[in-house]
């Protein structure tokens, strides 16, 4: 309900008010049937979605299934969850104090229906926003039973119920979740006599508490989310109980460098010391494809995934090392170079897992991998009208030294005396700004040597390009 006359105080204020009750899944259909005839998907929350799980999870929703997600880590299966709360009301009516917010007109739970015995059309209504109709759990392998269906309380009990009354009973996060969505994350964790908890609750749509002879019928839809590996590996999820879901639907991880660029930007959180950031595109370009060459590596297992959190993290870190490189030279604005890319081992190696059980993977492989992004970008996007006339200006003893630490203005003096250089970086660049010139020459530099066409010594940060010859 949306409206913004005074919302109604009691059950009798609630009926002139016209409220009619309606089931979560009802609901939730309603208000996406109305999101799709005015052009809308079901989120903006998650990029990457918009024709293959997207239209899966309107479908289910459409045809009132419970969920199960699979997918690797980092396929923001949690956050396409939460957003599911956008399908709900703005507000609902609920017994006030209730448990398990019970519908005024149609009660689940004992506390409420003695309340509306006793008080009739004056009980007392409250009104529940759709954020807090929202419960999520991780589940471990210690969750109980308490945890999600309830338990008898022993305070209750001994403030003088008996242990048979329904009243002492203290009602887990299903019973909570009453008119709401219940998410529950990493599903196979959750111990197997645990699930089996599960099974009334979707399929019966009831919950019962040890021995106490409670229906309590809850109206909740259930998303959960797993890993494919977890269904062999840490934990399983029981045949009964993959059954009862509705649908099931794969994650992904971005098809398009675009994308991920585009989850990058947003996802992103840097901080630049009050200067001005000029992100070169091809730096962003490299980020992004490391990371979907590492997802195509046969040295990093592809089992546990290549997280887009990688790329969020590669991209802070490459922001913070042009950072402390302005800082120390005094410049005025933070341009992210080539030799800046050396600082994502430290932000990659604990988000990958490699294949073999060399201790040296991370200093091997990692830079393997930005060396193939690099070869894949510089091929993909950049044409050199001058490539010889480059090379050739390196003949003899000439070198070129760049690195995490050398100022820009020493790239300035490079270029005026290799005109072609020059030319291809502004072209590159689309810029004269010297910062961008300097990450443009260190580009086209890379993508010369990882295409072979000219050497390159390298000490830490630093790096001398040279001839090949040499």
């Amino acid at each position: 309900m949306t409206s913004t006359s005074p919302r109604p105080r009691t059950l009798g204020e609630l009926r002139d008010y016209g409220y009619q009750p309606l089931s979560v899944r009802d609901e939730m259909r309603r208000n996406l049937e109305a999101r799709l005839r005015a052009g809308r998907s079901l989120t903006s929350a998650v990029r990457g979605y918009d024709a293959t799980v997207l239209p899966q999870l309107e479908t289910a929703l459409l045809a009132g299934h419970d969920v199960i997600l699979l997918g690797e880590r980092g396929q923001a299966k949690t956050r396409l969850i939460r957003a599911l709360v956008e399908l709900l009301d703005d507000w609902i009516p609920i017994v006030a104090g209730s448990p398990v917010r019970d519908d005024p007109l149609r009660p689940v739970s004992v506390f409420a229906r003695d309340l509306l015995a006793e008080h009739g059309e004056d009980t007392p209504v409250e009104w529940v926003p759709r954020s807090a109709r929202f419960a999520e759990k991780l589940a471990t392998p210690d969750t109980s039973m308490a945890d999600l269906i309830g338990d008898i309380d022993p305070i209750k009990v001994a403030g003088g119920l008996y242990l048979d009354d329904p009243r002492a009973l203290s009602f887990g996060l299903v019973p909570k979740s009453h008119r709401g969505i219940f998410a529950i994350n990493e599903l196979p964790d959750l111990a197997e006599r645990i699930q089996v908890g599960l099974l009334n609750v979707l399929e019966e749509r009831d919950v019962q508490i040890r021995t106490h002879l409670v229906r309590l019928e809850v109206d909740v839809v259930v998303v959960a989310t797993a890993n494919p590996e977890d269904y062999t590996n840490r934990g399983r999820l029981i045949t009964p109980l993959k059954d009862r879901f509705g649908s099931q639907i794969r994650t992904h991880y971005p098809f398009e460098i675009s994308t991920e660029i585009e989850i990058m930007r947003e996802e992103a959180s840097v901080e630049t010391a009050g200067m001005t950031l000029e992100m070169p595109w091809f730096i962003e370009d490299v980020i992004a494809r490391t990371s979907h060459v590492a997802r195509a590596s046969q040295a990093v297992s592809q089992r546990s995934g290549v997280s887009v959190r990688l790329s969020i993290a590669n991209y802070e870190t490459v922001v913070a090392s042009a950072t402390r490189r302005a800082l120390r030279h005094g410049e005025e604005s933070v341009v992210p170079r080539m030799s800046d890319l050396v600082a994502m081992v430290q932000s990659t190696q604990g988000k990958i897992e490699f294949d073999t059980l060399d201790e040296d993977d991370a200093e091997r492989v990692i830079p393997a991998l930005i060396a193939l992004a690099t070869r894949q970008s510089f091929a993909e996007h950049v044409v050199l009208e001058r490539a010889g006339e480059i090379v050739a200006a390196f003949d003899g003893e000439v070198v070129v030294e760049v690195g995490e630490d050398v100022a820009t203005h020493e790239y300035t003096a490079t270029l005026e005396v290799m005109p072609a250089l020059r030319e291809a970086a502004e072209r590159l660049a689309n810029s004269t700004s010297p910062g961008l010139l300097a990450a443009a020459t260190e580009f086209i530099l890379e993508g010369l040597y990882v295409t072979k066409r000219l050497g390159k010594d390298t000490s830490g940060t630093a790096a001398l390009y040279r001839s090949r010859s040499r």
